[in-house]
């Protein structure tokens, strides 16, 4: 006879507060579901035509963007499942710069599909499976699409035209003006090897007022601001570089001065301005005829800079005088005091010039071709460019600069690997069909999800042409697009965005070119942040850390009741 062992009802395995779901109904499908609203979030702001989003941050800022990279870094998704899609497109803006929308509308769209095949009972293994074996497809046949490569040497009109198609994406109708701006910055900062352009050597200014067509490129580094003292021009001097004030030491303990005549109280600081003033005789002594100050300036520094006929600029943005010390090959220094020759920076050209009614000031360095070059002055010269802006507000200024970075992390990408694919969505509709046949050879359950994966691909042409010419345009564009793909030599058709004819293009004969290697990673990264999801089974929470908040007091926290 055997005993009956009782189960026990109530087994605690976790602390009170933690909170467990499992399963496809409570995990998978509940996880698919919050990763697909992060998708249909920023779905709509996806190519040329995409909407902005107008986003307030927990510190009141605003930004008015369709910029996927910012629109995310600035919500703060908390869903443990959307935090991995999250952490994806994070990656690719490291790796590429650009295509994070892609890789957000990419994997939501990849999960979507899978749900139909869980809903159907597939086991999620078995779609991971076809995945990976899609994702592996696609990359192979990515590279036989390869037609173009970026034209060498590189020219400005060169990289303008390979740039128009990702800064179109940012600024629809200011392609052509931005295109040119980052083309001439980039020539003029690229080094004898394009293989070590460095995206930092191309800065932004940002200046209100006037209109786009008033912005221009400046060979150098621009500051927003007058130098403070009396001399504003200087060429091929010395350059100190100091992070600390340049001012007199203030004693950490106030204490009371008795004076009894006249003569005390001339003489009550003469000691430390002699002092000061031997500092000042002593950084002049060395050569050095412009300080460059990353904190405050006192008034009796100032007059003693003046005095010595030392030109002096605030620099308050540490990356910005890090970035100035590369340009002028200087040492920043945390005490005040003459540099050793070592410490010391060289410049060419320090001057203040007039952009649009706002004083700016302009340094740089001369290269080899330059009038007054001088091979023989001191100092590595690290070119650098400058894109003044302008516009209207701060809100539009912010854009176009996010639409600039876009460009020049494309130009980067470009001189790694300068081959370049079909744009306007031509080349994903070509892999979806080069998947789905090779899907259709498969045996057993992983076919579904290779054909699954050949339908996501989709995303793209429909996101573009639905962002454009509407819904119900947008299912007929991708089916003429199909139709055309299905002929012979008919990769090159895209989505044509203006709605021309019949809504679709040759994206070679439009110069409308994508980097292989944006798309490849956004492909790698979309499909690696699907599957990670796809594989979940449980989410187990513990329960949050921190006591009851405390309601907010009324009225001011010192006030007596």
């Amino acid at each position: 006879m055997s005993l009956k062992v009782p189960k026990a009802q109530n087994l605690q395995l976790f602390k009170d507060g933690y909170k467990q779901m499992s399963g496809i109904e409570d995990a998978v499908l509940r996880n698919i579901q919050a990763v697909a609203e992060l998708s249909d979030l920023v779905r709509t702001s996806f190519g040329p035509n995409g909407r902005n989003k107008l986003l307030i941050n927990h510190l009141g800022k605003l930004f008015v963007t369709s910029d996927a990279a910012t629109i995310i870094r600035e919500i703060e998704v908390v869903h443990p499942a959307a935090k991995l899609l999250v952490m994806a497109s994070q990656a690719q803006e490291a790796e590429m710069g650009d295509a994070t929308n892609t890789v957000l509308i990419f994997a939501g769209e990849l999960l979507k599909k899978a749900e139909h095949l869980l809903v159907m009972g597939l086991h999620p293994s078995e779609i991971i499976k076809g995945y990976e074996l899609a994702r592996v497809k696609s990359l192979a046949e990515l590279e036989k699409l390869s037609t173009t490569q970026l034209p060498t040497p590189f020219t400005q009109d060169s990289l303008a035209s390979a740039l128009r198609p990702a800064i179109a994406s940012k600024q629809y109708g200011y392609e052509d003006v931005l295109s040119n701006l980052v083309a001439e910055a980039a020539v003029a900062v690229m080094p004898p090897n394009p293989k070590n352009f460095n995206v930092d050597n191309v800065r932004v200014v940002k200046i209100m007022g006037g209109t786009l067509s008033s912005s221009k490129v400046v060979q150098g580094m621009v500051f927003g601001r007058e130098p403070e003292g009396m001399v504003q021009k200087l060429t091929r001097v010395k350059v100190c570089v100091f992070t600390c004030p340049l001012d007199i030491a203030q004693t950490e303990t106030k204490g009371t001065v008795l004076l009894k005549n006249a003569e005390e109280m001339l003489n009550f600081t003469r000691g430390e301005e002699q002092h000061l003033e031997m500092i000042i005789k002593e950084i002049a002594d060395s050569g050095v005829r412009l300080v460059v100050a990353g904190t405050t300036i006192g008034e009796l520094a100032l007059h003693y800079l003046n005095r010595f006929n030392i030109a002096v600029i605030k620099v308050l943005s540490k990356f910005d005088l890090r970035r100035l010390c590369r340009v002028v090959n200087a040492t920043p220094l945390a005490r005040v005091g003459a540099p050793t020759p070592e410490e010391a920076g060289f410049v060419d050209i320090f001057e203040t010039i007039e952009i649009g009614g706002d004083r700016v000031t302009v340094i740089r360095q001369l290269v080899d071709g330059d009038e007054g070059y001088d091979p023989t002055a001191p100092g590595e010269r690290t070119r650098t460019a400058t894109i003044v802006l302008r516009g209207a507000t701060s809100n539009r200024l912010d854009d176009l600069e996010r639409a600039i970075d876009d460009g020049v992390n494309v130009i980067k990408a470009l001189l790694k690997d300068p081959r370049m694919v079909p744009g306007a969505g031509a080349t994903e509709i070509e892999l979806a069909k080069r998947v789905d046949t090779y899907g259709g050879g498969l045996k057993g359950l992983s076919q579904h999800g290779v054909k699954r994966y050949a339908s996501a691909l989709e995303v793209v042409p429909r996101t573009l042409a639905e962002n454009a010419l509407g819904g119900a345009e947008g299912n007929e564009v991708l089916s003429r697009l199909w139709a055309k793909h299905e002929q012979k030599g008919g990769e090159n058709w895209g989505v044509d965005v203006e709605g021309e004819s019949d809504g679709t293009l040759l994206a070679d004969e439009a110069q409308i070119f994508d980097s292989l290697a944006a798309k490849a990673w956004a492909i790698r990264l979309g499909t690696e942040a699907a599957v990670s999801v796809l594989a979940v089974d449980s989410i187990i929470m513990s329960k949050p850390a921190g006591g009851p908040k405390i309601p907010k007091q009324a009225g001011n926290w010192d006030e007596d009741d």
